[in-house]
């Protein structure tokens, strides 16, 4: 019984390509398994700054109703020490308007 290379390649499961002379192997990309893995990776740390993004946006918009800028909002809270980060921030303008009022006057107040 003959079994050449491309009868045995074929046998294995494998395309008769592969195992040719001038066949692509896998050597040539990465297999898809770890191009999944890139992928999740990056978009795990791509994540972070997106959602600072739609932070920003909220507060900002928050803000605007109350008339007074993001910019401006975040000077003043900077200025007399109130220790919010945009995330709560964010939190408080969406579920409770009248607490954000109360700390955006009090930033006005004391800047």
């Amino acid at each position: 019984m003959d079994t050449s290379p491309v009868i045995a390649a074929t046998r294995s499961g494998r395309p008769p390509r592969a195992s040719a002379a001038g066949g692509r192997s896998s050597g040539r990309r990465p297999s898809r398994r770890f191009t999944k893995w890139r992928y999740a990776w990056f978009h795990r740390r791509k994540r972070k700054p997106d959602f600072r993004g739609l932070w920003i946006i909220r507060i900002n918009a928050a803000a605007r109703e109350l008339g007074v800028s993001y910019s401006k909002l975040i000077a003043a809270l900077d200025k007399s020490n109130i220790a919010l980060d945009r995330k709560i921030l964010s939190d408080l303008a969406i579920s409770d308007p009248a607490a954000f009022k109360k700390v955006v006057e009090t930033a006005r107040a004391a800047a």
